[in-house]
């Protein structure tokens, strides 16, 4: 390869890196959920199916390609589960949240059914559900610790 192609792969490397860069170390919770529903959204519920109320996402579509697209699915699935880590979800909420992406890759995997699977699996929108709780949960927290404040 030449010195000028690799300074464009180089330049095109760092610009995606740069684009796929989410620092969500300083985001509102209110933030986070949106991101977590919109990817979920974008995953598993994004087309129907004209004429039926089946809908389904870029997951399936993805999932058609053998092992690469099970394996970017949930690579990208990974996030959601990064929104929960991030705002110290309990180890039950992570681990199911785990879970599902598991279960979502491994039935994935399986021509034709993971295929189907992957229609009826809904892994992200379980996942934003379950981080939709924990930070109900932790805003409730946050609240009941300010209403116990002494007044001075």
């Amino acid at each position: 390869m030449s010195d000028r192609a690799n300074v464009y792969r180089d330049q095109a490397f760092n610009a995606a890196a740069q684009f796929l860069r989410v620092d969500t170390d300083a985001i509102s919770h209110e933030e986070r959920l949106a991101q977590a529903k919109w990817l979920a959204n974008l995953m598993d519920s994004n087309f129907s199916i004209p004429g039926t109320p089946m809908r389904f996402g870029w997951d399936s579509v993805l999932g058609l390609f053998p092992g690469v697209g099970d394996a970017i699915t949930s690579a990208i699935s990974l996030t959601i589960v990064n929104h929960a880590w991030q705002t110290k979800a309990s180890p039950l909420t992570i681990g199911r949240m785990l879970g599902n992406v598991a279960v979502d890759f491994v039935m994935g995997a399986i021509p034709i059914v993971g295929d189907l699977f992957d229609i009826a699996f809904k892994a992200n929108r379980k996942n934003a559900r379950l981080l939709e709780r924990h930070l109900e949960r932790l805003v409730e927290k946050e609240r009941a610790g300010r209403a116990r404040l002494p007044y001075v």
